[in-house]
């Protein structure tokens, strides 16, 4: 059985680790390379950055950051915000990142995917996913969250598997951030109805919420942030507690 994956995710503005709620009264609190190898020492197994006002005009900035963070970091990591164009896959997998993920320029122009997944191979592009639940139909939403698009959640990670993705990071809008656990139904189903990894994301809370989404939700992996910047979980305490779950961890 292939080990189950923690994944901590560091929002990044103008070189720096932030944090907030929404994105909203955003603080700095360090440097990504130092806080990306204390997730390294602490167990993680790969860790997603995520530049979250990317522009073109930032995207020299960001591959220097990537070339930083691949120099001192020994984990896989994911890189994503503002990849728009098989262009900007190609300069931040050439600055050193090991994969990198798309996610609203995926759904206004799905053959980006095909793009990148014939590029580069499907094993360097993650999709994500954001969706909301509205009136019983999962909704498909892009810009953080902030647009809803005619896309339902199961059809688009379908086609997004399809047109050559390697792995699905599903967040649910309506579980993130309330620290109330996954959304371990929509997680199984993805995971059963998919042949790639699924990544949950969203509403890890305590260490149960993991283990749910591992073996309710069936998920390849588990992303959180503020409960890892916050230290109010530690990566060995949690692995430790999945290893007496009987959940396969690397330890």
């Amino acid at each position: 059985m292939l080990a189950k994956r923690i994944i901590p995710c560091l929002d990044v503005l103008n070189g720096k680790v932030v944090k907030g709620v929404n994105f909203i009264n955003l603080k700095e609190v360090g440097d990504p390379v130092e806080h990306g190898a204390f997730y390294s020492e602490q167990g993680a197994d790969e860790l997603v950055y995520l530049d979250i006002t990317a522009t073109h005009e930032k995207r020299k900035l960001l591959s220097a950051l990537v070339q930083r963070i691949a120099g001192n970091i020994n984990i896989p990591f994911t890189v994503g915000g503002g990849v728009n164009q098989i262009q900007d896959a190609d300069a931040l997998l050439s600055a050193g990142a090991d994969k990198i993920s798309v996610n609203s320029a995926a759904v206004m122009n799905p053959p980006l995917i095909d793009q990148i997944a014939r590029s580069f191979g499907s094993q360097f592009l993650v999709v994500a996913i954001d969706a909301k639940n509205v009136n019983g139909k999962w909704v498909v939403h892009r810009n953080g969250g902030r647009i809803a698009t005619d896309r339902e959640l199961f059809e688009w990670a379908s086609e997004v598997w399809m047109r050559g993705a390697g792995e699905i990071l599903f967040t649910s809008m309506d579980h993130d951030g309330v620290k109330t656990g996954y959304a371990c139904k929509e997680l199984a189903m993805l995971s059963e109805a998919l042949p790639i990894p699924v990544i949950a994301s969203g509403g890890a809370g305590a260490p149960e919420h993991f283990l749910d989404a591992f073996t309710l939700g069936k998920a390849d992996a588990a992303l959180a942030a503020s409960v890892f910047h916050y230290k109010e979980i530690t990566i060995p305490e949690l692995k430790k507690y999945l290893q007496q779950n009987k959940v396969s961890v690397r330890i």
